[in-house]
């Protein structure tokens, strides 16, 4: 176990304070993490552990002292499209190109706490060697917001080249009780499935909705039945929620549009569960 008063020095403090508000600051989307994982290479050069860079916008470092277990701690790295009203001095003003369109970003999960924390605890591992042994793998995962980026680094070699450990570590932000510390036996995090569903129709003029097939009224019932599912068809035992995300159609108010599209987001803790 690595000694620890369990709170930092002051230069501690301030070093993970300024870690964060860059992370905070420099918000990146899902497989455009190019200045995040430099920042991170710089953080790790500076503790003196070595690493490699995996899919592209991933980071591994790797942390050997001598004989025992191999252990991995995992942190995502991506920002969402989300516009930062906060106010604070360190907010995001950060944008970035998603679909064609210029959006704001933002470290709305937490994700820079998650890269600030796993970052201070391999400098305390660094610096209290002799009161451990065996080898930590630091993961920095890419692209967890659209799903992507842990299958990235499989594919790309992460255990070819880096030790496979006996478990891999993770955590994530709540709003808890600040310096609290949560875990539950089983699972604590849900399986997340996403879709993009297009409703087709058949457009028309606004005056003359009896020629059109109108995809807005479709995907609206389709909506309202989606919210059902898990009130009427999962057994209420098992925890499952349903959400639709977004919902675009047409670009002008007296234009019945073609189509409609919604993304959805479906979330489970029981594998069968999420199969049904």
């Amino acid at each position: 176990m690595v000694p620890t008063t369990g709170r930092p020095s002051a230069a501690e403090g301030e070093r993970m304070r300024e870690l964060y508000r860059w992370f905070h600051s420099h918000p990146e989307l899902s497989l455009q993490e190019h200045g995040t994982a430099a920042r991170i290479e710089e953080e790790l050069d500076d503790i003196g552990i070595p690493h490699f860079r995996c899919a592209t916008t991933g980071v591994v470092g790797i942390l050997e002292n001598g004989e025992g277990p191999v252990v991995a701690f995992r942190t995502d790295t991506d920002g969402l499209p989300v516009q930062e009203d906060t106010g604070l001095a360190y907010a995001s003003t950060a944008r970035a190109e998603l679909g064609g369109e210029s959006v704001p970003v933002m470290h709305a999960c937490g994700h820079d706490i998650h890269m600030t924390a796993l970052l201070t605890a391999a400098r305390a591992l660094e610096s209290f060697r002799e009161s451990w042994s065996g080898t930590v793998v630091l993961i920095f995962q890419p692209a967890e917001e659209i799903a992507a980026g842990a299958r990235a680094m499989i594919e790309d070699g992460l255990w070819n080249r880096a030790p496979k450990p006996s478990v891999v570590y993770g955590q994530h932000v709540m709003p808890l009780t600040t310096g609290s510390v949560a875990y539950a036996p089983g699972h604590t995090m849900t399986l997340a499935t996403s879709w993009r569903v297009t409703v087709r129709g058949l457009g028309s003029h606004a005056s003359q909705p009896h020629a059109a097939i109108d995809p807005i009224t479709l995907g609206a019932h389709i909506v309202t039945r989606l919210q059902t599912i898990v009130s009427r068809e999962i057994d209420p035992r098992h925890p499952a929620v349903i959400t639709v995300g977004t919902f675009h159609a047409g670009i002008k108010e007296n234009v019945i549009a073609d189509t409609a599209d919604l993304t959805l987001n479906f979330r489970s803790f029981d594998p069968e569960v999420h199969a049904q």
